[in-house]
């Protein structure tokens, strides 16, 4: 079981990681460690002995001091790219195993994927991928935190950017349509297999969802305040925005007539509607 510094630390490290862009692999290769080893760190599963933190420091270019106190950390993560710019978005960032594991998922699902079928996408043998993950349960908690800490990265940089609570929402509306259509192999599996983890990995995952969800609540909370938002049920009203976000995967293609922008821009005039806005 996680204990609670291990995994703050281990959350720094892995936010830390991939701010840089720098993949699980790469990053244990470079501390001479499996990335099985390196995921269990992140993942706060194991004790981080002295000499290895200082190893991991240094590869991120940070210090020891920096890695262990939440709010320096929090300054580093303000130079993330996500930061300057949570529109704009390159390609998924995975080592190949994951690559595997989620083309694995997408096709036939948690319970129907296999090792040995993620094992034949990846081109390694089985042993081979025990050798970077522990187990199934493990790819999939892996690709669902990264799918949370990209969506709040970028959540928080385009609250940021709004200057009164309608602002705020029309732009946290606008993330979310944004990502589950550029990302949307990811908010699929995030949809489709929550159910699939287990119950500790679970509980990881929802609080991270309930913290994107808040999020959106205070700014309807405040624009009802000023007037704004007239809903008769503004709290369930911003659910269900969010939701209509979410759900773009199980339909929205690539190559479709309208792009991850336009939907972008109709969900926000969806989402508005929904709350009944007085102006926009």
């Amino acid at each position: 079981m996680a204990l609670p510094h291990e995994e703050a630390v281990g959350a720094r490290i892995r936010a830390a990681r991939q701010s840089r862009r720098i993949s699980l692999r790469a990053l244990a290769a470079m501390i001479e460690v499996s990335p099985a080893t390196l995921s269990q760190i992140e993942n706060g599963h194991t004790k981080l002995s002295v000499t290895r933190l200082h190893r991991i420091a240094d590869r991120l270019g940070m210090s020891v001091t920096e890695i262990l106190a939440a709010d320096t950390f929090v300054a580093h993560q303000r130079d993330s790219p996500i930061q300057s710019d949570w529109r704009v978005y390159g390609r998924l960032e995975f080592d190949p195993v994951l690559r595997a594991a989620l083309a694995e998922f997408l096709e036939v699902g948690y319970h129907g994927a296999t090792v040995r079928g993620i094992a034949t996408r990846a081109d390694l043998s089985v042993s081979g991928i025990y050798h970077h993950y522990a187990s199934k349960q493990q790819m999939l908690l892996n690709i669902l935190e990264h799918t949370m800490s990209e969506l709040l990265t970028r959540s928080k940089a385009a609250r940021a950017a709004g200057r009164d609570p309608v602002e705020r929402f029309c732009l946290l509306i606008e993330n979310l349509a944004l990502f589950h259509t550029h990302r949307r192999e990811l908010g699929f599996v995030g949809a489709a297999e929550m159910r699939s983890l287990t119950p500790s990995n679970h509980r990881q995952i929802a609080a991270r969802r309930n913290a994107q969800q808040r999020m959106v609540d205070h700014e309807v909370e405040q624009a009802v305040l000023a007037g704004h938002f007239r809903a008769d049920l503004p709290h369930e009203a911003a659910r269900s925005a969010v939701t209509l976000c979410t759900a773009l995967p199980t339909w929205w293609r690539p190559g479709g007539p309208s792009g991850p922008e336009d939907i972008a821009r109709q969900y926000v005039g969806f989402a508005l509607d929904l709350l009944r806005a007085s102006a926009r």
